[in-house]
């Protein structure tokens, strides 16, 4: 391996909104997500709507539901 190319591997905290915080190791200090693996509905089993942006509310208008 090449001396001094290489980006510094540290300690990192990741947030999610759900307000879980897990720590690894990561090129960045700290990151922030949207979604995790205890609130993705994949993994709960449970289906959350993320509106981004407003995506849902203009499906509903484009299709008159509601």
């Amino acid at each position: 391996m090449k001396q001094g190319i290489h980006p510094d591997y540290k300690n990192t905290t990741i947030t999610c909104a759900c307000g879980a915080v897990y720590e690894t190791k990561s090129v960045k200090e700290n990151l922030k997500v949207d979604i995790c693996s205890k609130c993705h509905p994949f993994f709960t089993g449970k289906q959350k709507f993320v509106d981004a942006g407003g995506r849902v509310d203009k499906f509903k208008k484009k299709f008159n539901l509601g």
